[in-house]
Protein backbone atom coordinates (compact mmCIF):
# COMPACT_ATOMS: atom_id res chain seq x y z
CA UNK A 1 0.00 0.00 0.00
CA UNK A 2 0.88 3.53 0.44
CA UNK A 3 3.17 2.32 2.99
CA UNK A 4 5.48 0.48 1.60
CA UNK A 5 7.39 -1.62 -1.16
CA UNK A 6 7.75 -4.72 -1.41
CA UNK A 7 11.09 -5.86 -3.57
CA UNK A 8 11.04 -9.36 -4.29
CA UNK A 9 12.99 -11.57 -6.63
CA UNK A 10 10.82 -14.57 -7.94
CA UNK A 11 12.01 -17.57 -9.88
CA UNK A 12 9.72 -20.77 -10.80
CA UNK A 13 6.71 -20.10 -9.12
CA UNK A 14 8.75 -19.50 -5.64
CA UNK A 15 9.93 -16.53 -3.95
CA UNK A 16 14.35 -16.33 -3.86
CA UNK A 17 14.53 -13.29 -1.75
CA UNK A 18 11.99 -10.21 -0.16
CA UNK A 19 12.49 -7.42 1.76
CA UNK A 20 9.46 -4.62 2.72
CA UNK A 21 10.51 -1.04 2.74
CA UNK A 22 9.26 1.75 4.59
CA UNK A 23 9.34 3.81 1.48
CA UNK A 24 6.44 4.57 -0.54
CA UNK A 25 3.39 7.22 -1.80
CA UNK A 26 3.10 8.41 1.66
CA UNK A 27 6.77 9.02 1.92
CA UNK A 28 6.66 10.60 -1.26
CA UNK A 29 3.89 12.75 -0.30
CA UNK A 30 5.84 13.77 3.06
CA UNK A 31 8.98 14.44 0.97
CA UNK A 32 6.73 16.88 -1.01
CA UNK A 33 5.06 18.42 1.86
CA UNK A 34 8.49 18.74 3.97
CA UNK A 35 10.26 20.33 0.26
CA UNK A 36 7.81 23.08 0.29
CA UNK A 37 7.65 24.07 3.79
CA UNK A 38 11.96 24.06 3.59
CA UNK A 39 11.91 26.12 0.06
CA UNK A 40 9.10 27.84 -0.34
CA UNK A 41 7.72 28.72 3.45
CA UNK A 42 4.32 27.17 2.75
CA UNK A 43 2.79 24.43 4.66
CA UNK A 44 0.21 22.38 2.59
CA UNK A 45 -1.80 19.00 3.24
CA UNK A 46 -1.43 15.47 2.19
CA UNK A 47 -4.56 16.40 -0.14
CA UNK A 48 -2.66 18.89 -1.87
CA UNK A 49 0.63 16.78 -2.08
CA UNK A 50 -0.53 13.87 -3.26
CA UNK A 51 -2.48 15.92 -6.28
CA UNK A 52 1.16 17.39 -7.04
CA UNK A 53 2.66 13.71 -7.05
CA UNK A 54 -0.05 12.85 -9.01
CA UNK A 55 -0.08 15.41 -11.94
CA UNK A 56 3.46 16.63 -11.99
CA UNK A 57 5.27 13.61 -9.68
CA UNK A 58 8.55 12.27 -11.48
CA UNK A 59 11.68 10.71 -10.18
CA UNK A 60 13.61 12.18 -13.00
CA UNK A 61 13.02 14.96 -15.37
CA UNK A 62 13.34 14.60 -19.24
CA UNK A 63 12.83 17.38 -21.69
CA UNK A 64 9.19 18.17 -20.19
CA UNK A 65 8.95 20.87 -17.53
CA UNK A 66 5.33 20.57 -16.56
CA UNK A 67 3.97 23.13 -13.25
CA UNK A 68 1.37 23.22 -10.93
CA UNK A 69 -0.03 25.90 -9.50
CA UNK A 70 -0.58 25.09 -5.38
CA UNK A 71 -2.01 26.81 -2.35
CA UNK A 72 -1.28 26.48 1.10
CA UNK A 73 -0.80 29.00 4.28
CA UNK A 74 2.45 31.07 4.45
CA UNK A 75 4.25 30.38 7.56
CA UNK A 76 6.08 33.71 7.72
CA UNK A 77 2.38 35.44 7.69
CA UNK A 78 -0.10 32.93 8.54
CA UNK A 79 -2.16 34.07 5.23
CA UNK A 80 -3.10 31.89 2.56
CA UNK A 81 -0.80 31.83 -0.16
CA UNK A 82 -0.62 30.12 -4.01
CA UNK A 83 2.74 29.89 -5.72
CA UNK A 84 3.73 27.59 -9.14
CA UNK A 85 5.84 24.66 -8.41
CA UNK A 86 7.46 22.58 -11.35
CA UNK A 87 8.19 19.16 -11.85
CA UNK A 88 11.95 19.98 -11.38
CA UNK A 89 11.37 20.99 -7.75
CA UNK A 90 8.76 17.37 -7.12
CA UNK A 91 11.89 15.57 -9.00
CA UNK A 92 14.42 17.27 -6.43
CA UNK A 93 11.87 16.42 -3.33
CA UNK A 94 12.11 12.83 -4.15
CA UNK A 95 15.46 12.11 -4.63
CA UNK A 96 15.90 10.30 -1.21
CA UNK A 97 12.54 8.15 -1.08
CA UNK A 98 13.62 6.82 -4.94
CA UNK A 99 16.89 6.53 -3.72
CA UNK A 100 15.83 4.26 -0.29
CA UNK A 101 14.06 2.52 -3.20
CA UNK A 102 16.74 2.05 -5.70
CA UNK A 103 19.32 0.52 -3.10
CA UNK A 104 16.46 -1.88 -2.01
CA UNK A 105 16.51 -3.13 -5.51
CA UNK A 106 20.48 -3.29 -5.76
CA UNK A 107 20.53 -5.50 -2.17
CA UNK A 108 17.96 -7.99 -3.80
CA UNK A 109 20.30 -8.16 -7.05
CA UNK A 110 22.78 -8.92 -4.78
CA UNK A 111 21.42 -11.45 -2.97
CA UNK A 112 20.20 -13.03 -5.89
CA UNK A 113 22.03 -16.73 -6.43
CA UNK A 114 24.08 -16.25 -9.78
CA UNK A 115 22.23 -18.53 -11.84
CA UNK A 116 18.91 -16.38 -11.56
CA UNK A 117 21.79 -13.68 -13.32
CA UNK A 118 20.85 -14.64 -16.75
CA UNK A 119 16.57 -14.86 -16.30
CA UNK A 120 17.10 -11.61 -14.46
CA UNK A 121 19.21 -9.53 -16.97
CA UNK A 122 16.48 -11.21 -20.08
CA UNK A 123 13.33 -10.75 -17.98
CA UNK A 124 14.26 -7.42 -16.31
CA UNK A 125 11.92 -5.99 -13.37
CA UNK A 126 8.37 -5.47 -13.34
CA UNK A 127 7.15 -2.55 -11.00
CA UNK A 128 3.61 -2.95 -9.99
CA UNK A 129 1.25 -0.80 -7.32
CA UNK A 130 1.08 2.92 -7.16
CA UNK A 131 4.37 3.49 -6.99
CA UNK A 132 5.00 2.21 -10.57
CA UNK A 133 2.75 5.03 -11.59
CA UNK A 134 5.37 7.92 -10.62
CA UNK A 135 6.47 9.58 -13.60
CA UNK A 136 10.16 8.28 -14.64
CA UNK A 137 10.53 5.57 -11.66
CA UNK A 138 11.30 3.35 -14.49
CA UNK A 139 13.93 5.10 -16.08
CA UNK A 140 15.76 5.70 -12.85
CA UNK A 141 15.71 1.58 -12.37
CA UNK A 142 16.93 0.99 -15.38
CA UNK A 143 19.86 3.38 -14.91
CA UNK A 144 21.18 2.62 -11.89
CA UNK A 145 20.72 -1.34 -12.08
CA UNK A 146 21.11 -1.44 -16.20
CA UNK A 147 18.56 -4.14 -16.50
CA UNK A 148 15.36 -4.22 -18.54
CA UNK A 149 12.40 -2.50 -16.39
CA UNK A 150 8.70 -2.20 -17.60
CA UNK A 151 6.04 -1.20 -15.69
CA UNK A 152 2.66 -3.94 -15.33
CA UNK A 153 -0.08 -3.63 -17.62
CA UNK A 154 -2.42 -2.51 -14.92
CA UNK A 155 0.12 -2.01 -11.91
CA UNK A 156 -3.03 -0.47 -9.13
CA UNK A 157 -4.87 -4.03 -9.47
CA UNK A 158 -2.15 -6.57 -10.83
CA UNK A 159 -1.30 -6.72 -7.04
CA UNK A 160 -4.70 -7.35 -6.11
CA UNK A 161 -5.47 -9.68 -8.84
CA UNK A 162 -2.33 -11.92 -8.44
CA UNK A 163 -3.21 -12.52 -4.83
CA UNK A 164 -7.07 -13.54 -5.71
CA UNK A 165 -5.20 -16.38 -8.23
CA UNK A 166 -2.79 -17.51 -5.91
CA UNK A 167 -5.73 -17.80 -3.18
CA UNK A 168 -7.02 -19.92 -5.91
CA UNK A 169 -4.57 -21.88 -6.56
CA UNK A 170 -3.14 -22.08 -2.80
CA UNK A 171 -2.94 -25.62 -2.78
CA UNK A 172 0.06 -25.66 -5.54
CA UNK A 173 1.21 -22.21 -3.71
CA UNK A 174 1.54 -23.21 -0.73
CA UNK A 175 5.07 -23.03 -0.02
CA UNK A 176 4.97 -20.09 -1.37
CA UNK A 177 2.40 -18.46 0.49
CA UNK A 178 3.70 -20.15 3.84
CA UNK A 179 7.18 -18.41 3.43
CA UNK A 180 6.25 -14.82 3.61
CA UNK A 181 4.75 -15.57 7.16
Amino acid sequence: GGGTTEVAVLSLGGIVYATSLRVAGDTFDDAIINYVRRRHGLLIGEATAERVKKAIGTAWIDSDQREMEIKGRDLMNGVPKELIISERQIAESLIEPVGAIIEAVKVALEHAAPELAADIVDKGIVLTGGGALLGNVDYVLRHATGLPVSIAENPLSCVVLGTGRALEEMKRLKEVLTSLY
